[in-house]
């Protein structure tokens, strides 16, 4: 809750020329264009002639606390997610003019948010210097360090039930005046969330514009940051861990004793009464708890007069994580799918050259390979060669590489080895870490050695003891014994691009992983 005086609420906004510029500059022309028409492109090559009628909206509908009813119009196409491909989910398009604005008030709230420290740290949805990856390395990071002393734990999965439909507007702006957002800004987003329409579009046919009565815009840049602000009191007074990324949410709780159970039970019952003060929902259905460890009581929890479900694998913000906390299933999964996307690659596209070819694999095929790998790297020969095998498949359908050994295709294109890519990997998100680019908790992931006297570099660290493979092979363990042999030029690069320079000048001389 917000604690300072009346002069550092946030209770009016005024935007410059200059600052209107910026935004413009920073569209994306490939987007497609809102209801009004109005395509990003058209306004990024205007944005001379655009940005002073713009500055002029703008500022008056801040003074005014009104917006424009065309900012309030969204396109929604149905689109599949998970689960029944009969229950779609919505992908909304929105005015790019309103979103521009949008914008401004998400960045002047984000400052305030920022600067007087209000966001829970237990949120990393739509946070600078967090993510999904962020999120997996720290929680699992704790599972690992009591998974390796013995100890059992349980893990629970929430699910909102349509999280972001159900906000009850006039809660939420409550919520906002708590954390200082008052006055004009108030004023401005409670005309914002009222009276939205939307209608369906399908292979260009639309149907009739429908009121929106309740929930943050699907599709807007401010509605994120809103319903962070709402949920943001979500865990007081709860004692498990709790991590969560926007509506995703999970809880950690070490059950060594029935005693721990019960308080696990206490902190769901703690999360209903919150839910229904609050006018949201879970789906109990959904919610699922996974136990880990050998002496588990595998206690049955109940929420809202339901027992919740047990699962030995869950797919936690795109990684599929299994009980036994192994990661073989997320390996196999990632070289299906990249498969997949080869194979429609190699049907689809008759000129197999290298400029066609490298790019569509760069693109298309090898984010599934290196989404939050730093997670779940693989220590298995098996899964490391499944991986690798991609790649080389991959290569091998370049024209004039079909007959050349895997190592000098590699050369000619200019790409690592995947293991070295991860490895690579590795070592980029330590320097994110130690450089305070991610905003993660250090202290929880790494402990650092303080001697002085250390020969190449004064970053050094210290790996902890382990007693399993699990925790062995992780994340805060695995990559101790790199980082430290680092020199300090690499080290100690004053930017990520300069990092990964002299990093790859280092692994191409020290020849690791071979190639």
């Amino acid at each position: 809750t917000f604690v300072g005086d009346k002069s550092e609420e946030l209770s009016r906004i005024e935007v410059s020329r200059e600052e209107v510029l910026e935004l413009i500059d920073k569209l994306n022309i490939n987007k497609s264009p809102g209801p009004d028409g109005i395509h990003p492109r058209v306004q990024k090559e205007l944005k001379c002639e655009v940005a002073e009628l713009l500055t002029k909206v703008c500022n008056l509908s801040f003074k005014s606390a009104s917006v424009p009813n065309d900012w309030k119009l969204a396109n929604v196409t149905p689109i599949f997610k998970k689960g029944s491909r009969g229950d779609p989910g919505n992908y909304s398009l929105t005015s790019v003019p309103g979103k521009l604005v949008e914008t401004i008030v998400k960045n002047k709230i984000v400052r305030h948010i920022e600067k007087h420290k209000l966001l829970s740290n237990s949120q990393y949805g739509f946070c600078k210097g967090k993510s999904c990856l962020t999120n997996l390395l720290e929680f699992f990071g704790g599972v690992n360090k009591h998974v390796d002393k013995g100890d059992p734990v349980d893990i629970v999965y929430l699910d909102f039930q349509k999280a972001f439909d159900k906000v009850p507007h006039q809660r939420l702006l409550c919520k906002l005046s708590c954390h200082g957002i008052k006055g004009k800004v108030l004023s401005w987003t409670e005309n914002w969330l009222k009276d939205w329409e939307q209608r369906v579009g399908i292979n260009g046919k639309f149907s009739e514009w429908r009121g929106v009565t309740s929930g943050v815009p699907q599709g807007s840049v401010l509605g994120p940051i809103l319903f962070n602000l709402f949920i943001n009191d979500l865990e007081k007074g709860v004692n498990s861990e709790v991590a969560k990324f926007a509506v995703d949410t999970k809880l950690l709780k070490l059950v060594k004793t029935k005693a721990d159970c019960e308080e696990l039970q206490k902190d769901l019952t703690k999360l209903s009464d919150w839910a229904t003060k609050w006018q949201m929902k879970f789906n109990v259905h959904k919610c699922k708890v996974m136990h880990i460890g050998k002496n588990n009581p595998n206690y049955t929890y109940n929420m809202m007069g339901a027992n919740l479900a047990t699962t030995s694998q869950e797919k936690d913000l795109g990684v599929i994580v299994d009980g036994s906390l192994k990661m073989s299933t997320q390996c196999a999964e990632a070289v299906k799918k990249a498969n997949r996307m080869l194979g429609i690659i190699k049907k689809g596209i008759e000129n197999k050259t290298e400029n066609i070819l490298l790019p569509l694999y760069k693109s298309m095929v090898h984010p599934h390979l290196k989404y939050c790998v730093q997670m779940w790297s693989p220590p298995l020969k098996k899964d490391i060669l499944a991986l690798e095998k991609v790649q080389k498949r991959a290569t091998k359908m370049i024209k004039g590489l079909e007959r050349v050994p895997y190592k000098e295709r590699l050369k000619r294109l200019g790409l690592f080895s995947l293991e070295k890519r991860r490895l690579r990997g590795d070592m980029i998100e330590v320097y994110k870490i130690m450089s305070d680019v991610e905003k993660v908790d250090k202290e929880k992931l790494f402990t650092y050695s303080h001697n002085t006297r250390t020969m190449d570099h004064q970053m050094k660290l210290i790996g902890s003891r382990f007693k399993t493979n699990k925790k062995k092979f992780f994340f805060t363990q695995r990559t101790v014994n790199l980082w430290n042999s680092l020199p300090e030029e690499v080290v100690k690069a004053r930017t990520i691009t300069e990092f990964k320079r002299e990093l790859d000048k280092f692994m191409v001389v020290k020849s690791i992983n071979g190639y």
